[in-house]
């Protein structure tokens, strides 16, 4: 799975921040995540609060379960410290 499929979008709101993980290739599909405060570092793969499926894949989980287990390893590697700019163009393709 590439992660660059992936986005994450952080809300502020009057009861806290809220976390999406957005699937931007097909399938399409949404998590709202927490961080999961009984992790090590108060993140972990987040605890999943939401799921938006197209309404195709609806009970069909072994279909997106390898797109669910993504997001929340994106979740959690979004949180991890950014590389510089100098660096990430060494890597770039």
């Amino acid at each position: 799975m590439n992660p660059s499929e992936f986005l994450r979008i952080e809300r502020e709101s009057h009861d806290g921040s809220r976390h999406y993980v957005i699937h931007t290739r097909d399938p399409r599909f949404s998590l709202e995540l927490t961080p999961d405060a009984g992790a090590p570092d108060q993140v972990g793969r987040g605890v999943i609060k939401r799921i938006h499926v197209p309404n195709s894949w609806a009970g069909d989980y072994t279909k997106y379960s390898k797109f669910i287990n993504a997001a929340q390893e994106f979740f959690a590697a979004s949180f991890i410290e950014p590389v510089s700019k100098t660096e990430m163009k060494r890597f770039a393709l």
